[in-house]
């Protein structure tokens, strides 16, 4: 399996859509801009993501797309899906011998029936299942919460750096009083001392 850039592009627009959406329309042309994906390119993605019935169009002024389900219930497997990806790495392993082989060598129907191919054949078969369980119990909705938390996380971070930075600023400002201050009595005695 070779996740390309199709599958990719996919989920990261359905990612957008979801963020940007706040159950209004949303246009492609704003997933583009955002994204920096080619608007053609985005066309076509969701021909195929509404034809798989992941997103509905809303057509007119203010229109655009929206997801066809709650995040929730819209896994990943079923973008990859709608848009064509090969998402089983055992989907081709056919037993035919590579090019350049002479298939009449093999006596059972031009295929390899060693156990070496059938040992690797079932390694990418259970592959496949963990990928597909993988990509099926991860939703848009479990993508979005984490997205929340992380962006939550960094605007905690920088305001915990920005309040540093600030009580750093404070206390070096406060530093540079006291050191002037001092500076001051050094240059000259103190006015109680003056009077005396």
């Amino acid at each position: 399996m070779r996740l390309t850039s199709k599958g990719r592009y996919a989920v990261r627009a359905m990612l957008d859509l979801t963020f940007n959406s706040n159950g209004n329309p949303v246009r492609l042309q704003e997933i583009s801009t955002r994204q920096a994906i080619s608007l053609h390119y985005l066309e076509q993605l969701f021909r195929k993501l509404r034809t798989g019935k992941v997103v509905k169009s809303v057509r007119g002024p203010g229109g655009g797309y929206v997801l066809s389900r709650s995040m929730d219930e819209i896994s990943v497997r079923d973008i990859l899906e709608c848009v064509g990806e090969n998402i089983n790495p055992a989907k081709d392993i056919s037993g035919a011998p590579s090019s350049g082989v002479d298939a009449s060598a093999y006596a059972d129907g031009a295929r390899v029936s060693t156990v070496e191919f059938s040992l690797t054949r079932n390694y990418f078969r259970n592959l496949g299942v963990i990928m597909q369980e993988y990509l099926a119990t991860t939703t848009l909705g479990d993508l979005f919460r984490e997205g929340k938390s992380a962006a939550s996380a960094i605007t905690a971070e920088s305001s915990s750096e920005a309040s540093s930075a600030f009580s750093a600023n404070a206390n070096n400002a406060s530093s540079d009083n006291a050191n002037a201050n001092s500076n001051i009595s050094a240059i000259r005695p103190s006015i109680g001392e003056v009077n005396q």
